[in-house]
């Protein structure tokens, strides 16, 4: 495949089950276009023209040729320079890295991780909460992870695959907006009583088994087992943490248990303060299921799958 293939690949994939419907995404691009078209001088010099073709602000190819030849990806949650370095060591001990594809954004895609979380509106919306109220609740959560981020140094680790000439490149939203998805069809699928019929769920998720061996698996944070589960809703895409106000939302809109990946002490204490159930999914193991779901796809097309990096390769090919 060609690097641009698998660009658009990730795009079109994450666009067919993103929560907002497709229709409302492909509008974020034409809204793009305008905003280019609208530009002068400088303004238009520095334009991300990868914004005209593609919604998610959080996936980018950072570096190499579009029309390469890709082979080999060597795929992770995290990359850092030392992901770099290894990639470099490997394709010298004769393990060809064609392409490095890192899910936790770097570059222009940790700049725009903020702008993904609007996402999080609708998913809010499909939860029972008034749209004005999600709104409100996410446009000051949104303002808090944009100053947040401005300070990070965004490109050093894509400074070093420009160094070692790597391709390199971060899916992110696409792929927790398919895990999302992929959850959302187990549940349905399923009659889940309790909160331990929702660990039990995930344990038959073969990313979940395996993280269990290394200690990460599914647990209940909030709650009990024994807790009757309620609605049960995923909250797994949109950038990052959403407002730690919408628990109280949540609760009055008939949710029971919420399923994430992780969770931060501050949003804990409000989620228990609004009596939810919250069940640990893994970060690790979630990321890796969204991963797995779009990687799958360069399997088919030969691509040879090299796995590091706290990432669970799991092929559903076979």
């Amino acid at each position: 495949m060609k690097l641009k293939e698998i660009y658009e690949l990730a795009i079109e994939m994450g666009k067919q089950v993103d929560p907002r419907g497709e229709e409302t995404v492909n509008k974020i691009i034409e809204d793009e276009k305008e905003k280019y078209e609208d530009l002068e001088g400088k303004d238009k010099e520095v334009f991300d023209k990868q914004r005209l073709e593609n919604p998610f602000q959080d996936t980018r190819v950072l570096y190499g040729d579009m029309d390469q030849e890709i082979r080999s990806v060597m795929v992770g949650v995290d990359f850092t320079t030392g992901e770099v370095v290894l990639a470099d060591r490997m394709n010298e001990k004769g393990k060809k890295v064609d392409l490095m594809i890192s899910h936790h954004p770097s570059g222009l895609g940790i700049a725009g991780l903020h702008e993904v979380m609007h996402l999080q509106k609708d998913v809010l919306y499909e939860w029972g909460i008034p749209i004005n109220i999600a709104e409100s609740l996410m446009n000051e959560r949104i303002r808090e992870v944009e100053r947040r981020i401005k300070g990070r140094n965004y490109n050093k680790t894509l400074d070093a695959a420009k160094l070692m000439d790597i391709p390199f490149m971060c899916v992110h939203t696409p792929a927790d907006n398919l895990v999302n998805d992929h959850l959302k069809g187990l549940i349905e699928e399923n009659e889940l009583d309790t909160v331990k019929d929702v660990i039990d769920m995930l344990k038959d998720v073969p990313e979940y088994h395996e993280a269990r061996k290394y200690g990460s698996g599914p647990f209940v944070l909030i709650g009990s087992e024994d807790r009757k589960a309620g609605k049960v809703v995923i909250e797994m895409t949109g950038g990052t943490e959403g407002s730690k106000k919408s628990y109280e939302k949540m609760a009055q809109s008939g949710v029971g248990t919420v399923i994430g990946m992780h969770l931060s002490e501050e949003h804990r204490k409000e989620a228990e303060k609004h009596h939810l159930n919250y069940v640990i999914a893994g970060h690790m193991a979630s990321d890796s299921v969204g991963l797995n779901l779009f990687l799958d796809e360069l399997e088919k097309k030969g691509v040879e799958i090299i796995p590091c990096s706290g990432f669970i390769r799991h092929s559903r090919n076979k």
